[in-house]
């Protein structure tokens, strides 16, 4: 029921008009979304940097429904790049490919993509392709690993949830082709067919691919607030002698900046995703939508910010 009245407020247009002129949830919102505006994003970059962390800018939309609306994703990505590029910015960028036409054509989808790479190519820069839901999992690592994985080696990676039963091999996998990884634990409400359903099984496959990540991988990224998987890693990097500019810890916009901090103070990288854009209503109700337990997640690591600022 509660998730069912989230996916049914996402979708309402007049809602979201009330949402976007309501003073307490566009407050609300600037926590865990930049902006809607580029500028707004730029800002919020150089706010990290001047913290030493380093940013994943992503601009809110998922699924498009024509060629037109995915080639005007498109041309805001090339847009990033170039800002980024522009104002000497330390980011990336983090697309989906849903909203790069992958539902309407494939071909449409890499000719895209293909224009997004170029342009972070020449820029010297990175694409992360987001994973989202596991109907979309084998397609998009057959897309990555096939048609845009060999022309951009250096400038492409993939991310990989483990909360699904298949991202051991999916690692392992990676690790042979030597692309850049992205591991989190995954945020979408899934089948117990396809994904673990208890957080202890979730975690434990957690620490199995980022072990091999850290000792095997191409500069993967530890994505995760969890204090428990953060020292596991620092246990491991530790015992194993890698050192700390071989990966990097990833972080959410707005969640657990004190911890953010703290790995910085402590000599390791830290990458926060920032996303933006006109759709951070929809995105929000969506997120929590798919897991209500992101509700308690989002609220328990503010909480735990606070206190322990107050310490």
């Amino acid at each position: 029921m509660f998730r069912s009245t989230l996916l049914y407020l996402s979708n309402q247009p007049r809602v979201f008009r009330f949402v976007r002129r309501n003073r307490f949830a566009k407050s609300f919102a600037s926590r865990f979304v930049a902006g809607e505006a580029l500028d707004d994003a730029v800002a919020a970059v150089k706010a990290l940097n001047a913290r030493g962390i380093s940013a994943s800018l992503d601009l809110l939309g998922e699924s498009v429904t024509n060629e037109r609306e995915a080639r005007a994703a498109r041309d805001a990505y090339l847009t990033i790049l170039d800002r980024i590029n522009e104002t000497g910015a330390d980011a990336n960028v983090s697309v989906k490919l849903t909203a790069m036409g992958m539902d309407i054509s494939e071909e449409l989808c890499v000719s895209i993509m293909r224009d997004v790479l170029e342009r972070a190519q020449r820029y010297g820069t990175f694409v992360r392709l987001d994973m989202e839901s596991s109907a979309y999992t084998e397609r998009t690592l057959r897309l990555f690993e096939e048609r845009l994985y060999p022309s951009f080696k250096q400038h492409v990676g993939i991310v990989l949830q483990s909360y699904l039963y298949r991202t051991l091999a999916d690692v392992e996998r990676a690790v042979q082709l030597k692309c850049r990884v992205r591991i989190c634990k995954g945020a979408y409400k899934e089948p117990a067919a396809v994904a673990y359903p208890d957080k202890k099984d979730v975690d434990a496959n957690y620490v199995k691919c980022m072990h091999v990540l850290l000792e095997q991988g191409t500069y993967p990224g530890i994505a995760t607030h969890d204090p428990a998987l953060i020292d596991e890693a620092k246990r491991f990097v530790a015992e194993k002698g890698i050192a700390r500019d071989r990966f990097e810890f990833q972080m959410l916009y707005g969640v657990r900046r004190d911890l953010q901090d703290q790995l910085v103070r402590e000599g390791y990288r830290v990458r926060v995703y920032v996303p933006f854009g006109t759709q951070w209503y929809p995105y929000l109700m969506r997120r929590l939508a798919e897991r209500p337990a992101n509700v308690a997640f989002i609220t328990g690591n503010v909480l735990r910010e606070m206190v322990g600022r107050r310490r």
